[in-house]
Formats: C-alpha cells, sequence, structure tokens
C-alpha cells in the first residue's frame, strides 16, 4: 500500500487549503478570522486534530494488512517501499519540454564536424523554446493590430483613465470616511441629517458658554461677523479641535469628539450666521471675511455705532434684467 506523498507533506497541505478556505469565505474584517472569531480557531485545531487521527488509522490499517501478507508478497511489499521515489508525471514533462535525444540515440543525430574531439549533435530546438516563439508572434499581431490599427489607448491615455478612476475612489472614500478629516481638508456640510447631529453636540456640549441660540454667554457670540480665532468652517473646525486662546479660552474637543463630529458641530456653528438672537453678546475678537465667499456678495459698511459689519448683497441676474428690459 504504497502512498505516492509522505505523511509530513499531506497533512500540512490540507490543513492549509482548508485554513485559506476558512479565512476567504469568513468575513472577519482587518484581523485574520481565527483571531476575531474563536469559534474559528477551535474549528482549526478539530480539522488538525482529524487530519492526524486519519493518519493514524490509514497507518494501522496498513500495518494489519502486513500481517495478513505471506512471506513472498512482504518481501515485494518491502522492496516497493525502499524503492527511491520519482516523480514520474514531472519527470515526463521535462523530456517532453526538452525535446532532447536520450544518450543512446546520440549516435543518430551525430554531426561531422569535429572541432578537437568535439562532435556536434543535430538536436531540435526545445519544445519549450518553440511553443514560446510562437506565442510571441501571435502576441505581436495582436498587438500591432490593438494599438497601430484599431488606435488602441496608449499608455498616457491608460495612466489618465486609471488617475481619474483612482481620485473618484478617494473622493468616495472620504465621502464614507467621516472621520479622515481635518482642519486643512474639511469641507462644509449641507445635509439636514449632519446639521441635526451638528445641533445635538451643539446643544449638548456648547450650549452652556453660547447659549442654545449661538448668542454667547461666558464664551463669544457665535452668530454675528467677529471671531476671535478666525471664522469659516475651517477656523471653527481646527477651534473645537484644538481649543481656544491658552489660559482662557475652551478646552479641546478632539479627545470627546471624533473628526467627523467636530465637522457636524462646525458647519452647525456657521450656519448661526446671522440668526441675530435677542440678547446677543457684545462682538469680541477681529472682523472676518470669508475669503472664498463671493466678492460682489459682500459689502463692509459701518454702522450707527461705529462698527464695521458685513453686509451680502444679491448678485443680479442677467437674465432678470434681460426680462425687465
Amino acid at each position: 500500500m504504497r502512498q505516492s506523498t509522505p505523511w509530513w507533506i499531506r497533512i500540512p497541505v490540507l490543513f492549509f487549503l482548508i485554513f485559506g478556505l476558512m479565512e476567504y469565505f469568513i468575513d472577519s474584517g482587518d484581523q485574520p478570522a481565527f483571531i476575531a472569531q474563536p469559534a474559528a480557531a477551535l474549528f482549526l485545531v478539530v480539522v488538525l486534530v482529524l487530519l492526524i487521527a486519519v493518519e493514524l488509522m490509514m497507518r494501522g490499517i496498513e500495518n494489519v494488512l502486513f500481517r495478513t501478507l505471506d512471506p513472498a508478497a512482504r518481501q515485494r511489499y518491502l522492496e516497493m517501499k525502499a524503492r527511491p521515489r520519482r516523480w514520474e508525471w514531472g519527470m515526463r514533462v521535462y523530456r517532453n519540454l526538452l525535446g532532447s535525444r536520450p544518450i543512446e540515440e546520440e549516435g543518430e543525430i551525430i554531426l561531422d564536424h569535429n572541432y578537437d574531439g568535439i562532435r556536434e549533435l543535430d538536436n531540435r530546438l526545445p519544445p519549450w523554446w518553440v511553443y514560446s516563439f510562437y506565442i510571441t508572434i501571435i502576441f505581436s499581431v495582436i498587438y500591432m493590430f490593438r494599438y497601430h490599427v484599431f488606435s488602441g489607448d496608449d499608455q498616457q491615455t491608460e495612466f489618465e483613465k486609471e488617475m481619474v478612476a483612482a481620485r473618484e475612489a478617494v473622493a468616495e472614500y472620504k465621502r464614507t470616511a467621516v472621520d479622515l478629516v481635518d482642519a486643512s481638508t474639511v469641507e462644509l456640510l449641507t445635509e439636514p441629517a449632519d446639521l441635526a447631529a451638528g445641533e445635538a453636540i451643539f446643544t449638548g456640549n456648547c450650549a452652556v458658554c453660547h447659549k442654545v441660540d449661538g448668542g454667547g454667554s461666558i464664551g463669544p457670540n457665535l452668530t454675528d461677523d467677529y471671531w476671535i480665532l478666525g471664522g469659516g468652517i475651517r477656523n471653527i473646525f481646527n477651534t473645537i479641535s484644538e481649543g481656544g486662546r491658552d489660559g482662557k479660552g475652551m478646552v479641546a474637543w478632539k479627545t470627546n469628539l471624533k473628526p467627523g463630529e467636530i465637522a457636524q458641530v462646525a458647519s452647525y456653528i456657521v450656519g448661526l450666521h446671522g440668526t441675530n438672537p435677542p440678547d446677543a453678546k457684545a462682538p469680541e475678537g477681529e472682523l472676518y471675511v470669508d475669503p472664498d465667499a463671493p466678492v460682489d456678495r459682500v459689502e463692509v459698511k459701518t454702522d450707527s455705532t461705529g462698527a464695521e459689519v458685513i453686509i451680502e448683497t444679491d448678485t443680479p441676474n442677467p437674465l432678470e434684467s434681460e426680462s425687465d428690459q
């Protein structure tokens, strides 16, 4: 009962095959399945024990059958076991790919050339070389028609398409990975769900110092045009994340809020601008003009008290002007 593959190869190969299939079909996130799910580790232990048990059973059956043989059959079996293992299939494929004649047949293909006793054989080219050459010819024909006859995409075009796809993939990833944002990449959120979440965070954490309406109490007024550390979504995000002025500003909230939550509450605060709540606190800091705002929509004027205020003007619609005429 000769087995072509020794046990010390069969058991590891079968075990790691089952292990790979388990890792492929079990969704365990970034961790291996046997670490994320203890049941998977237990399953692997059971599989290993079963493989060893099956191997021991096969060895026991082999010994029992060996004892039932007559002396001559035992001798033939032992001689078969003692023969060296040879990979017959692999050797046959190797000989076919090499295509050389056996040593016994070299006399039939020897040439008359003689170089200081060195004789030359008229061996055919190895089949692997010939087939590779044919493959290169077929590839060159396909390549010629693909890129020179039918004007396929060249390297530059393929690179540009890959870059477009990569930018789209990055944008999609950033859209879903809400916490992958900082003060330099944050953008104003306008979705009602984000603003509602920002309002809830503001009410629960910020209203103590800024009032529910943002008019300001201990903290400054968040609805006017004056900001101590700068207005706009990026400055507000940075102030919430890193905290206010040393010694007398608010604490840094980056340890309590995730970046996505800070972006939500910062977007909600931006929306409080111009609401003019009653009993609002007097302006503090410096006048802030959003550099991203259209120039023709922003105008700085002085009110009756001498304070500078920002007035947004409507941009005239050229279509409406023409219809009026």
